[in-house]
């Protein structure tokens, strides 16, 4: 038998005499004991095919090492049998990496954009400030309107107390600007209304004589064009709001100040509207922008709010439309913080939240710009939200991009006639602060598409390269494709699985006091399972080859998937669609810069710090959007409800992090030497942080004056009657009425409060309207479990009056109910029709009932000061027949009072129980009334 060799690509080969059953016929078999790729295999074919005897090939030596075993004769060898001559290639080093090597490489290259992205985030003030804006003054106002307290609408110190001290300091300015270009126009509005919201499932808002303070800054030749500037100086009960929102009116004050004392006239006007009805679901700024009429010379608004405490405030949503908003902004502010991924989130209501944005945008149909503090989250809506936490560097911040921003509109040709610039959107995103990138959306759309075929075109080429013919190149993309999908879907599997067992241990939220716990226990175990599932593919599907080519496959595997995302959102219109742009294009290009060094060196250590390098921008990027997503949903999973676990959205989120950021690495598993020290501290970190999990050694709360983590709990003292067809009581209680906002229930707090326990939890009864207990909105949904420990009555001095005034039958077989009601500030109206009745019409908002999730019907009721009784409406469509398993008559009725201030507020069983409850527990407390009748 005659031996035969050929050099090809350094591989190895054994030339065969052709088998002794093949009988003539020309007949081709390859054997691969250890596959590395198609293109090896195709290789090896081509030089087979051009022999011209028949041939058995076996590969005897892995691709990686040298050959320098060629047989000299095999150019006379390969003329023997009429094949051309093979020229060698020159020779090379070709490096794999080192375990170690890359894990560091990979650790300090997170860490670092990490600590940039953290970094950025503390530099609140960049360059000096102009000095237009004066922060500490604007900290004096903050100090003086938090001074009182919480603020609830009605109360004295919203009503009155705020209210005075807002037109001193305006009277001031006035007075102070009189020989200035402007003049100053002050008007209180107390107005009433009603409208419907599809926020919280869905319920009806009515408002009586709330406060709005209205301020018109003009030239004093007039102007018909005006700009609004937004923010609300009420707050929720129990909490001083020095955030939420009293540091945006304290900034508010002092741009009025700047502005008025211009020595160059503006050329429109602004509208600073200090709004007093904001959390009783966005009242005031509907009466402003219904009913006030310098509203309809409104062309655009700028709304200032809070979803946390300090920090950067961040433009998170815009529009509709109206491009030249963001424009604006971009060109202005001195210190931009925007991202249109924020505002995408936002707007698909997958936060449950909303701002007055909403009713400018939806009654007004003005374009607007939304900003917001989000930072610490944790203390937002709680006694912990004051003026302390909040630096003046934080505030002079907002007050420089306020003030930059509204002269530039206020000055602009576009507020006048925006028709013209009026459609498009934008896409907007900034880079770590230092300066916005904006473009419109149209122009990101061909950027998104010329990014998109770039890389189509290099996949291409790869897979039409001539060692690659016949689609093996493409079958092998796929294989790798459908490897890195299940690496997905098996490391979310397994991750939620961890999370389901860490609940069910009753050890839930053990991350939100020490947040980087979570990546620990959730993230090893994602970036361990991600890491076995490839190396397990790199072994067995594989063959355990080290090869080059499959670490590049790989990285096209996660070129292709990225350049799916981009295409995906291009077509659907998203602006954030520019992320997935980034992703693409900047690893595309680095690749195709390094591809020399690959081929020659292999994945060097020059290599991997140019990859790395080449990575940079996309990745701050896009961990600064990571930063975003966990600064406001972790604080939100605190007060989620009884009924989601929070372990599983985190989860959830962590292991995306890790698919993400993994994306562009996942290629140096297989450019790897090994993996097995890696999964072995991954391991161990996996098994450490569960046994200290499982051992309760992360408690979830405290009450650290630095870094408050509260758990929030609302208590109730109430009473509660029930009356029934007849007008007499059929039954009656009172107890305190207790609300658990987190997954965690009553669970750390029964050890401390043992009467508090699952012996007391309530249960729904659907017979009565919202389950028979005082909700102040409807979110029973999301706060299933609650315990209701029994309490003497309670005897508020000022209780509610409900009267049915009168029954009328209508022509169109309709009954129609008038009723009145007097009481507090705060009340809430529950109907629930019984089965086979209707309600047709109604006095609130449009005249249309709507629906809540649970099929009732919800009404939001608030008053200012000296409000008339509440007179309302509505008709019903009797039932045809009347169920006899159900209640009697055709509706149920019922109204809650809630004593948010005063001496109504608090009872000694009140005052007991909050003296006892944990220090890490924010309990915030009122006393309030349930009344149904049954009609």
């Amino acid at each position: 038998m005659t031996i035969r060799f050929i050099h090809w690509e350094y591989r190895l080969f054994f030339i065969l005499p052709p088998s002794p059953s093949s009988k003539g016929k020309r007949s081709l078999s390859l054997f691969l004991i250890r596959p590395c790729l198609q293109k090896q295999r195709l290789l090896a074919d081509v030089a087979v095919a051009k022999m011209e005897s028949d041939t058995t090939i076996r590969r005897i030596k892995s691709f990686g090492k040298k050959n320098n075993e060629i047989n000299s004769e095999s150019k006379d060898q390969c003329g023997t049998n009429g094949c051309s001559e093979v020229k060698k290639k020159p020779e090379v080093s070709l490096y794999l990496l080192h375990e170690g090597v890359g894990v560091a490489l990979v650790t300090v290259f997170i860490v670092a954009l990490w600590g940039l992205v953290h970094l950025s985030l503390q530099q609140l003030v960049i360059g000096r400030s102009t000095g237009e804006f004066n922060a500490v003054r604007a900290r004096n106002h903050l100090e003086r309107i938090t001074s009182v307290g919480p603020r609830p609408v009605g109360s004295r110190e919203n009503e009155v107390l705020t209210v005075n001290f807002l037109l001193e300091q305006i009277d001031h300015i006035k007075a102070n600007s009189a020989s200035g270009p402007h003049s100053i126009t002050v008007d209180i509005q107390k107005p009433t209304g009603s409208f419907s919201i599809d926020f919280l499932g869905g319920f009806t808002s009515y408002y009586d004589k709330v406060t709005n303070i209205a301020v018109r800054l003009e030239p004093k030749a007039g102007a018909q064009h005006l700009m609004l500037a937004n923010c609300h100086f009420d707050t929720v009960a129990n909490s001083p709001g020095a955030s939420d929102d009293a540091v945006s009116c304290a900034v508010m004050l002092e741009v009025l100040h700047s502005l008025a004392n211009l020595s160059t006239p503006l050329r429109h006007g602004v509208v600073f509207l200090f709004n007093g009805a904001e959390e009783n679901v966005l009242q005031a700024s509907h009466g402003f922008i219904t009913q006030h009429p310098w509203a309809k010379q409104v062309r655009a608004f700028i709304n200032l709010e809070a979803a946390g405490v300090g920090g950067k405030e961040v433009v998170f949503q815009t529009g509709p439309e109206n491009p030249w908003l963001v424009q604006a902004y971009v060109h202005a502010a001195k210190h931009p913080f925007a991202s249109v991924v924020g505002q995408e989130v936002f707007q698909s209501g997958v936060i449950p939240s909303d701002t007055d944005f909403r009713i400018y945008r939806d009654f007004g149909n003005i374009p607007g710009i939304d900003l917001a503090f989000i930072e610490n989250g944790f203390i937002y809506h709680t006694k912990y939200d004051t003026p302390d936490r909040i630096l003046t560097d934080s505030i002079q911040r907002a007050g420089d991009n306020i003030l930059a921003v509204l002269k530039h509109l206020v000055m602009s040709e576009e507020l006048a006639d925006s028709s013209q610039y009026r459609h498009g959107n934008m896409v907007f995103f900034d880079l770590l602060g230092v300066v916005v990138v904006a473009y419109p959306s149209r122009v990101g759309t061909i950027i998104n598409y010329m990014t998109a075929m770039a890389t189509l075109i290099y996949l291409f080429k790869k897979s039409s390269h001539h060692s690659n013919m016949g689609g093996l190149y493409v079958k092998d993309l796929a294989y790798a494709t459908a490897v890195v999908i299940l690496s997905w879907l098996v490391t979310l599997l397994t991750v939620l699985i961890l999370a389901m067992l860490v609940s069910l241990m009753g050890r839930s939220m053990f991350w939100y006091t020490d947040f980087y716990t979570c990546f620990f226990l959730y993230g090893s175990a994602a970036t361990g399972t991600m890491v076995l599932i490839h190396t397990l593919a790199k072994n067995l599907y594989y063959g355990g080859v080290r090869c080059l080519e499959l670490g590049e496959l790989y990285f096209n595997v996660s070129l292709l998937l990225w350049c799916t995302a981009l295409i995906y959102m291009t077509v659907n219109d998203l602006c954030s669609a520019y992320v997935p742009m980034l992703m693409v294009a900047f690893p595309l290009v680095t690749k195709l810069l390094l591809t020399k060094e690959f081929r020659l060196r292999g994945a060097s250590m020059k290599y991997l710090i140019l990859y790395q390098l080449g990575l940079g921008l996309p990745y701050v990027h896009f961990m600064f959007l990571i930063w975003v997503v966990f600064e406001i949903f972790t604080p939100i999973l605190g007060r989620s409800g009884t009924e989601i676990p929070p372990d599983v959205i985190l989860a959830t989120l962590v292991t995306l992090t890790v698919i993400f950021l993994s994306s562009f690495f996942l290629h140096f598993i297989y450019l790897a030497r090994s993996t097995k020290w890696l999964l072995a501290g991954l391991g161990t970190v996996l098994t450490v942080f569960m046994l200290l999990v499982s051992c309760g050694l992360f408690f979830p709360y405290t009450s650290d004056p630095s870094s408050p983590r509260p758990k929030r709990v609302f208590i109730q003292h109430t009473t509660r009657t029930f009356h029934g067809l007849d007008g007499r009581v059929d039954s009656k209680d009172s107890g305190l009425w207790i609300n658990s906002f987190d997954y965690t229930g009553m669970q750390h707090v029964t050890p401390l409060l043992p009467e508090i326990n699952n012996t007391i939890r309530t249960s729904c009864r659907e017979d009565r309207p919202f389950c028979g207990f005082p909700w102040f909105l409807p979110i029973k949904f999301l706060a299933k479990k609650n315990w209701y420990l029994p309490a003497p009555e309670v005897f508020p001095k000022s209780p509610v009056e409900f009267q049915l005034l009168s029954t009328e039958d209508t022509n169109w077989g309709t009954v129609k109910m008038t009723f009145e009601v007097k009481g507090p500030s705060h009340m809430s109206l529950y109907l629930k029709p019984h089965r086979g009745a209707s309600l047709s019409s109604w006095s609130f908002g449009d005249g249309t009932p709507k629906l809540d999730l649970a099929g009732e019907y919800f009404i939001f009721y608030s008053h200012g000061l000296d409000a008339p009784a509440w007179n309302f409406w509505f008709e019903i469509q009797p039932p045809r027949e009347q169920d006899p398993s159900g209640p009697e008559g055709m509706i149920s009725v019922a109204v809650s009072s809630h004593y948010f201030f005063g001496e109504d507020q608090r009872t000694a069983e009140l005052n007991d129980m909050l003296g006892r409850f944990p220090k890490w527990a924010f309990a915030s407390s009122w006393v309030s009334t349930y009344h149904m009748y049954r009609y």
